[in-house]
């Protein structure tokens, strides 16, 4: 929190949760960008992202009004899958049956939430 950029900590809720977690069905060739942006517009929960053509993927900007860079220059959000982050977009990544999909938001580019192998900072 110390990071946080002004204005921003009422928008960090109790718990740091923006939502909670649960199961939800998809449909098959679904991918974790599919699903997150249908979760979070059935919930009211903003969502901001960008097309990346040179990774022919999803970059998420923003969700619940938490935005890249509003912990300092290598803050974010990622995603992991089954307790592991993929090192490709969210968009990319086609569920299978009994996945477990967790959004995540980094301050130091995952090294702060065990994914900084992901973004190749970890050995």
């Amino acid at each position: 929190m110390g990071k946080l950029r002004s204005g921003k900590a009422p928008w960090v809720p109790a718990g740091g949760a923006v939502m909670a977690a649960k199961t939800v069905a998809f449909t098959e060739g679904e991918t974790v960008f599919d699903v997150l942006q249908r979760e979070t517009r059935a919930a009211g929960v903003k969502l901001v992202f960008t097309n990346n053509p040179m990774f022919n993927s999803v970059y998420i900007v923003e969700i619940g009004n938490l935005q890249e860079f509003d912990c300092g220059e290598l803050s974010g959000w990622m995603y992991k899958v089954n307790g592991t982050f993929p090192n490709y977009g969210s968009s990319g990544y086609i569920l299978k049956q009994g996945d477990v999909v967790e959004w995540v938001y980094t301050c130091d580019l995952g090294n702060d939430v065990g994914g900084g192998y992901a973004a190749g900072t970890q050995g």
